[in-house]
């Protein structure tokens, strides 16, 4: 078995889900911190947080293989998806 080395960038954050938005954010100083959307937080005391918005699963993977996985299995199958894509690596070829 050949080892790989993928040497791109894939982002999702809260300042973009994509390298462009996130780096842009970056620069401009663009704050990813908002009101909590994705779970109530009213019995919490902190109901701030930087969380990632926009992100469809099925952009990456069907919808029944997004059905079966967590969150963060879906946003790490994601980043690594466009790390692959940034890196220029042909995914029929690994």
């Amino acid at each position: 078995m050949k080892r790989v080395v993928v040497t791109g960038i894939g982002t999702i954050t809260p300042l973009g889900n994509n390298l462009h938005d996130y780096w842009n954010g970056l620069i401009n100083g663009v704050s990813g911190a908002g009101p909590i959307t994705l779970f109530d937080a009213t019995k919490f005391k902190t109901r701030f947080a930087c969380e990632i918005k926009g992100f469809d699963p099925t952009n990456f993977m069907d919808r029944k293989e997004a059905r079966k996985l967590d969150r963060f299995a879906q946003l790490a199958i994601a980043v690594s998806d466009a790390a692959v894509t940034d890196a220029g690596i042909s995914k029929e070829n690994v």
